[in-house]
């Protein structure tokens, strides 16, 4: 690999991390305003939002400038919005200008690694770079666990800063001053990230230009017979993992009576089964096989299931790590097979523009749906087992519809299949 890549990782790592530890402090900040629990689980479809409604512009916009320097932008919003919860903004409307962050980080994230490295290495980095995040994301969780907890808050509330008052009366308040630390040393590194060869394309003047030219990339990738299988896999995979972490935090509080900091030591446990099933699948599955992986999703969904029936956490700890390595080994092939298609229909910025409208679309569409159940009435054991179902059967339709094309489409499938074959050799 390369050098700008293990950068690019660097500055991957500290900015999820510090996303996802945000994500607790914002949950401990509406739980000490007393705000109701369907707030809670809107954390989650709020900060999908930008990525869904800026959708036409970010890709473009990744695409127009060096990506390195979209990268610590993204990181740049990302402090001002903990700045908005640190001085009295709306923890659900600072959390949504995290994920504007994260929306405009993201097409620079993925679209350079298409341009720095040769397809060969697409599914190792992919593994890298999706174990690392994944990875991220639980630590994140765990790290805002144990700095809003009663061992760690005391040493921060007691810190101050010389000649400077931020206000901080609170653990989650101290928690996302962490926060912009973090953010700062991804900025950092985002300041060292090579600048490639590829061409920059020019950012069209008018949204509506934008808008058809995203819905034209939309309709691409969509209408290709890998393209819409591997986007369609990791779609669900997106939207059922990043609501997989409120799930476990309230199946945790129902099930063990854990509270908040206990909770998100499980969340460790996926993180590190994800990683792990991340790294075999980056070792042992070849690109022109990743469909192969698809019913995968369909164990996921009978695993979330499965964690109604466990009130111990020694019978629950290890079926944590197995549930997060078959998504980690889900998701690496098909995304790396969904960068292959799109970087050779399309400009990378724009393809995973299109990648992150989809899922993220899929997370504030599951997240709503799983609000809605709470918000409903229904048991927090009985809005996971639908939530699990959902999940199962729609990987089951994803898989028959791979089958349908090979009958129906087979020269054609065959054919992308021999281009990725050849282009990773």
């Amino acid at each position: 690999m390369k050098r700008g890549f293990y950068t690019i990782m660097s500055a991957q790592f500290f900015s999820s991390l510090a996303d996802n530890a945000l994500f607790v402090a914002a949950v401990e900040m509406l739980k000490g305003a007393g705000a109701p629990n369907w707030q809670k689980t809107a954390l989650v479809p709020m900060f999908a939002l930008f990525y869904v409604v800026l959708a036409p512009f970010l890709g473009a916009f990744s695409d127009a400038v060096p990506k390195g320097r979209v990268m610590f932008y993204s990181n740049a919003i990302k402090v001002l919005a903990c700045l908005m919860m640190l001085w009295g903004g709306h923890p659900l409307i600072a959390y949504a200008f995290v994920g504007l962050g994260a929306a405009a980080y993201s097409p620079a994230k993925y679209g350079i690694l298409t341009e720095l490295l040769p397809t060969s290495q697409l599914v190792k980095a992919n593994g890298w770079i999706e174990g690392l995040t994944i990875l991220s994301v639980i630590l994140g969780v765990g790290l805002g666990g144990q700095l809003i907890g009663p061992r760690i808050s005391p040493y921060l509330l007691s810190t101050h800063v010389p000649l400077i008052d931020f206000g901080i009366q609170t653990p989650a308040q101290a928690t996302v001053a962490c926060m912009v630390v973090l953010y700062a040393i991804a900025a950092a590194f985002n300041l060292r990230i090579p600048r490639t060869d590829a061409v920059l394309e020019p950012f069209a003047s008018r949204v509506s230009e934008l808008v058809r030219d995203f819905s034209q990339c939309n309709a691409r990738l969509w209408d290709d017979k890998l393209g819409q299988i591997s986007l369609a896999t990791t779609t669900l995979f997106w939207g059922a993992s990043a609501n997989l972490r409120y799930l476990v935090l309230a199946w945790a509080g129902a099930a063990l009576a854990y509270d908040t900091p206990r909770a998100t030591v499980l969340l460790l446990l996926v993180g590190l089964g994800t990683a792990a099933g991340a790294m075999v699948a980056s070792l042992t599955v070849r690109l022109v096989h990743a469909t192969n992986v698809i019913l995968l999703g369909a164990a996921l969904g009978a695993a979330v299931i499965a964690i109604n029936g466990m009130h111990s956490v020694w019978v629950a700890a290890p079926f944590l790590i197995v549930l997060g390595a078959i998504g980690g080994f889900m998701v690496v092939p098909m995304n790396a097979l969904l960068q292959h298609r799109g970087h050779n229909l399309m400009g990378s910025g724009r393809s995973i523009a299109v990648q992150n409208f989809n899922e993220q679309a899929a997370i504030l569409g599951l997240g709503a749906f799983y609000s809605a159940l709470t918000r409903g009435g229904l048991s927090v054991f009985v809005s996971i087992a639908i939530f699990g179902l959902l999940v199962a059967f729609a990987s089951w339709l994803i898989w028959r519809w791979h089958k349908r094309n090979l009958v129906e489409h087979r020269e054609e499938v065959q054919g992308l299949l021999a281009i990725a074959r050849s282009d990773n050799h």
